[in-house]
């Protein structure tokens, strides 16, 4: 059948064709610069560090120091760090890769079960594919309910909270808004923490000697978010939690850390390069470590946890780092993603 219907029965002649009523299912990610260059990392700051649940400062305090001290220094710093990650293949960031992957594989999934009814799509918060973009795409397709789902494990204001904040400034400018389900943390997620658990054992079968420590990396938040009523912190903790008990582990041999600092503020913690530093210090010579925070890998765990995390521990006297990769596009990692979607879209299918 056409996506496009000549006109409805009971229209006149010259009504104008819509598409015919489908749901959508939209994964967002946090976002990816166009190029490495100065000016596309400099657009891409600017749209990241302007958002006020990334830095909620006053904008008469903070957007001189961003406009011109941060986007005219650290452009230069952030464009080599992308450039040690890039794709250089496809001339985009791993994460666009991986995100891209994973809603093929989705698309597949959900195709073959409910046929074309279905119309899976990816955006960004920051960047490109955009989240306006993407959502007035899946109304021109005529999806008349859409499934936003921001792939963060853990809830935390400056992710989950401002990509679905995105998606309804969207709504706010259109005539005919599409429903919209947005999906919750799943932080706690049987099938997420079984692919979690499974990919670690994976890892650790591949090794001559078995790692003194596995650190449990997240990205960080200011204190103040967790005393606000931010959740993020404690969702982390239940996960590494629940990542020991399904390996099987005691306490002992699972830390929880916080990569990421940004500013002066106090951040939760134990910060991450600190804590591997300490570890080695301590005569721990062999740890490995995983991101759980991320969906898909990127900058900051190909750049910030393979070379700046990495070269902390080595300086202090580490010797073997194994880092396990996120769960991008695995079969299990698909699979429990699949099952998060298709609860959601109960009622609508």
């Amino acid at each position: 059948m056409s996506d496009l219907v000549n006109r409805l029965a009971h229209a006149p002649s010259d009504h104008r064709q819509i598409a015919r009523s489908k749901v959508g299912v939209l994964l967002v990610n946090l976002g990816t610069p166009d190029g490495t260059d100065y000016w596309s990392m400099r657009r891409y700051l600017n749209e990241f560090l302007s958002d006020k649940r990334v830095i909620d400062a006053p904008s008469w305090k903070w957007q001189p120091i961003l406009q011109t001290i941060i986007l005219t220094l650290r452009p230069s710093k952030s464009g080599e760090a992308y450039r040690s990650i890039w794709n250089n293949e496809l001339d985009e960031s791993p994460l666009l890769t991986i995100t891209r992957a994973q809603t093929e594989k989705i698309d597949a999934a959900l195709t073959a079960k409910y046929g074309d009814g279905i119309v899976i799509d990816f955006c960004m918060r920051y960047g490109n594919p955009s989240t306006d973009a993407a959502i007035r795409n899946l109304k021109e397709q005529g999806c008349e309910k859409i499934v936003f789902f921001p792939l963060y494990p853990q809830y935390a204001a400056p992710t989950t909270a401002t990509a679905n904040d995105h998606a309804f400034r969207t709504l706010m400018q259109m005539k005919w808004q599409p429903s919209i389900r947005t999906v919750p943390a799943y932080f706690d997620n049987p099938a997420y923490i079984q692919a979690l658990a499974s990919s670690v054992r994976e890892a650790y079968a591949k090794l001559d000697t078995k790692p003194d420590h596995l650190v449990v990396s997240y990205h960080g938040v200011p204190e103040r978010y967790l005393l606000e009523g931010d959740p993020y912190y404690c969702q982390c903790q239940k996960s590494t939690r629940l990542l020991a008990e399904a390996l099987g582990w005691d306490d002992g041999h699972i830390i929880t850390a916080f990569q990421s600092k940004f500013g002066p503020t106090k951040w939760v913690g134990p910060a991450t390069a600190e804590e591997v530093a300490r570890l080695a210090e301590a005569g721990k010579k062999n740890i490995a470590i995983i991101a759980p925070a991320f969906s898909a890998d990127c900058v900051e765990t190909l750049e910030e946890i393979n070379e700046e995390i990495f070269e902390s521990f080595e300086e202090a006297g580490g010797e073997t780092f194994t880092y396990i990769p996120c769960l991008n596009d695995r079969d299990d990692h698909i699979a429990a993603l699949l099952g998060i979607i298709e609860n959601e879209l109960q009622g609508w299918v």
